[in-house]
């Protein structure tokens, strides 16, 4: 039998590399203005130990041994403010406010090519905003936000530069629109003239325990046949022409191949959303917090960056966010996490999460050690160091020779 869900077709390959946000949650007045989503990149995995506090459930108060994936999040640069009003035939867009100076990054988005190009993108645009009739525009804008807009949206970018991984090997910033919801209209243009050209960073949009939707981009796996893509059962071994096939693709009336039968094609990079996936731990940067990965039960001294480093990421020196279970894409790729579309009512939703500890050994295999101390605790001296340890030595001695030797040729001279 055929397995795979009819409601994702067509199974085709996603038009963009990154997760993008279809629709934002509904918003609500009551609230504070705040933003809605964030771009990070996928680090890798590891495992936690924390205790589970579910009052009805049969591992409440006990033990449990989850894995998480590790998610790398340099902080956004906000460059433009747009708004939107709602109309008969969908959301239309009133304007765009940019910000004066906008980075590189940003720029080499609008071309294929950036060292082929003029690099020209938004001197027109700068030159324009510091004229007097620039201002003009775009006091004009922000007054018809103010007046006409149902929803405003910041128009953020990641920054490559901050992520400093080599492995990512991307020059061009993502783009995104960001939704502000709560409070009223005046308040949202506030919030968003307040951040413009400033930096924001994954802690302020995402608090630990909360829940978030991850829209990404799956891993590819080109074009696949039958068995591998719609998971159909081999015909006998004797089958003629082949047996990782469908036997039979349908009657002969109606003369056609129905939707529902399973053919071959493209695998994987389809866009998907995943709902409701828990924060365990949202931490801060290496350089800030030396000890981001020690926990209340657990007082090693170590960050998250496993030994030898994520497999195919290396080190995460930024600001992170870890969630419960995985996350669609290979490593290195870029994700969105936007706030919940749901109500969080259910007990696992709403429970408090206490990490107990956090695995930090190497993904190269069977890791033993947490941290580089610890090996060096259980090993020993090693050769290695022994030798460094003698080639340090003789180059002091060879330096106090050559300063005695000096001094001695100064005594002579005299």
């Amino acid at each position: 039998p055929r397995h795979g869900h009819l409601g994702f077709l067509p199974r085709k390959r996603s038009r963009q590399i990154r997760g993008r946000c279809r629709s934002f949650p509904k918003d609500d007045p009551k609230q504070k203005p705040h933003l809605t989503s964030f771009m990070v990149f996928k680090a890798g995995m590891t495992h936690i130990v924390r205790d589970v506090d579910r009052p009805g459930s049969k591992v409440n108060k006990k033990e449990v041994v989850e894995p998480v994936t590790i998610l790398e999040a340099p902080p956004m640069a906000v460059v433009g403010i747009t708004a939107y009003r709602q109309t008969p035939v969908g959301h239309k867009c009133i304007g765009t406010v940019w910000a004066h100076h906008v980075s590189t990054e940003f720029r080499r988005r609008y071309y294929k090519n950036w060292k082929q190009s003029s690099q020209n993108a938004f001197s027109k645009a700068k030159a324009f905003a510091g004229s007097k009739s620039g201002k003009v525009a775009e006091a004009r804008t922000l007054k018809a936000f103010l007046s006409k807009a149902d929803s405003v949206r910041v128009i953020a970018h990641t920054q490559l530069r901050k992520l400093r991984n080599a492995r990512v090997q991307v020059k061009k910033a993502n783009v995104q629109e960001i939704q502000i919801n709560g409070g009223n209209i005046k308040a949202k243009i506030d919030m968003a003239k307040k951040l413009l050209e400033k930096e924001v960073r994954v802690d302020s949009v995402f608090q630990q325990s909360e829940a978030v939707d991850v829209c990404a981009v799956t891993k590819g796996h080109g074009f696949e046949g039958v068995v591998h893509r719609w998971g159909v059962k081999c015909l006998p071994r004797k089958s003629h022409r082949g047996l990782r096939k469908v036997a039979c693709i349908g009657a002969w009336h109606p003369s056609r191949v129905m939707y529902t039968v399973a053919r071959a094609g493209q695998n994987g990079y389809h866009h998907r959303t995943h709902l409701n996936k828990k924060i365990y731990r949202v931490g801060r940067s290496c350089t800030v917090d030396p000890k981001n990965a020690t926990t209340a039960f657990d007082l090693t001294e170590k960050v998250i960056t496993p030994m030898g480093g994520f497999v195919g990421y290396g080190q995460v020196r930024n600001d992170f966010i870890m969630l419960k279970g995985s996350v669609a894409g290979p490593r290195r790729r870029v994700i969105t996490l936007r706030r919940p579309m749901a109500p969080q009512v259910s007990r696992a939703l709403t429970e408090k999460i206490a990490l107990k500890f956090i695995d930090t050994s190497s993904k190269m295999g069977h890791g033993r050690f947490q941290t580089k101390k610890e090996k060096q605790q259980w090993f020993g001296p090693l050769k290695a160091d022994r030798l460094r340890k003698e080639e340090k030595l003789r180059k002091d001695r060879a330096a106090k020779a050559a300063d005695r030797k000096a001094k001695g040729t100064k005594v002579a001279k005299k």
